[in-house]
């Protein structure tokens, strides 16, 4: 051990058994000058340790916690970096950050103890948006904000389930839904009101169940299933499923699925398509059921106007797989192989899905070589396709059929 850090190691020893001692007998003197109130013995020990801790938090903190540079964070990266630098690093401008930060105050800032002092909410909300932003492992992200590994996890949780609580349901929403579908009629589909898909999410093999995560490609994820706009922006989303499970199963048994069968997650608003009245409708791939609110893609044989319905459901779908390729390329943390447990994995996927939707309603700008980055961890980790399903109800035919056939007369016009 280095002489000098041995000597101060002695003096603070020293100076704590002093005070120690000192302070036993000011309260063996006390007790003594006392002749009418007499303490129990449970009494003087409790009043004993209050006073004992009050001495430890006066001592310097060296001897138990390690030292720790935020140096990077409060002067370089607080007062120095521009716009451009925070895009980059946090996904977002410094504006968009702090306004985060204000939201999310309220439920993480916490009080200064004896022993430390609070880490502030910027600096929390900082770590886990970086932790999010990056493929880094948690002691590399610990090390650049100068926290504890432990520190690091607890503060990465506690920002995903504020996010989640204070802000997914006010981000993750329907909006405006005549937009929505005018949006979609200018791509070329009408009376549609989002598209929907899955995508699997890398997870390292769980404890419990690891064959059920295995997914086609052979590797561990979980799925999360999203339904969006026009914009790309999430508008319902459902994680969790282990891998193995198909994207027909996951979706009967989301919430979704049920309001959209009720007619309770669209207003109710129909037009005629033919002689064929349409609701509202969502366009899936051909994993997905044909239903009367769900168009999907003729498979088999195709004749040309069956082509031409193709395509046209397939432009108005793109979104979603856009909206996926935006989401994983701003938050790298998903192609990363999460280490959580299954409930933090999902609170984790559904904070970057309302920081996905929160970039794109600010407008922040989103780099090219982001995607770059990330080509390698999706060849590395690709897509399962899809297994057909065949499911269909004879309204939905119809309404496809009708679709279609309008489809090939405009075309003809």
């Amino acid at each position: 051990m280095e002489p000098e850090l041995l000597r101060t190691l002695l003096m603070n020893v020293a100076s704590t058994s002093r005070m120690a001692v000192e302070l036993f007998l000011q309260l063996q003197s006390d007790s003594e000058e006392s002749d009418d109130d007499i303490e129990t013995p449970d009494a003087q020990d409790t009043k004993l340790l209050v006073a004992v801790t009050d001495v430890l938090s006066t001592v310097e903190r060296r001897l138990w916690a390690r030292e720790t540079s935020t140096q990077w964070w409060d002067h370089i990266v607080l007062q120095s970096w521009d716009d451009e630098q925070w895009l980059q690093n946090f996904r977002m401008r410094k504006a968009t950050f702090m306004a985060l930060c204000a939201e999310l105050a309220p439920t993480l800032r916490r009080r200064d103890t004896r022993l430390r002092a609070a880490l502030p909410v910027e600096k929390r909300v900082a770590i886990a948006i970086w932790k999010l932003a990056t493929p880094d492992c948690f002691r590399s992200v610990a090390n650049q904000f100068g926290v504890g590994k432990s520190t690091f996890g607890m503060v990465l949780m506690q920002v995903c389930t504020a996010i989640n609580r204070t802000l997914l349901r006010r981000t993750v929403t329907l909006g405006n839904v005549q937009d929505i579908v005018d949006g979609f009629a200018e791509m070329g589909f009408p009376n549609c009101g989002g598209a929907i898909d899955g995508t699997h999410i890398p997870i390292l093999s769980p404890p419990h169940l690891a064959s059920e995560y295995v997914n086609r490609k052979g590797y561990f994820s979980v799925v999360l299933q999203a339904l969006v706009d026009h914009r790309g922006r999430f508008t319902d989303i459902y994680s969790g499923w282990p891998g193995k499970v198909h994207d027909a199963r996951i979706f009967r048994n989301s919430s979704l699925f049920r309001r959209l069968r009720a007619g309770t997650f669209f207003p109710d608003r129909k037009i005629t398509v033919g002689d064929v009245e349409m609701p509202t409708v969502i366009l899936g791939d051909p994993a997905y059921p044909l239903m009367p609110w769900l168009m999907k893609p003729y498979t088999g044989k195709l004749d040309r106007s069956k082509d031409r319905f193709n395509y046209r459901l397939s432009r108005c779908r793109m979104t979603v797989e856009c909206a996926f390729g935006r989401l994983k390329a701003r938050w790298r943390c998903l192609y990363g192989k999460l280490d959580l447990g299954e409930s933090s994995i999902s609170a984790v996927i559904s904070a970057c899905c309302t920081l996905h939707n929160i970039c794109e309603g600010k407008g922040e700008r989103f780099s090219e070589e982001w995607t770059s980055e990330v080509r390698r961890l999706e060849d590395e980790f690709a897509q399962p396709e899809s297994r057909a399903n065949r499911e269909a109800q004879e309204r939905a035919s119809r309404i496809r059929d009708a679709l279609r056939e309008q489809f090939d007369a405009e075309s003809q016009q």
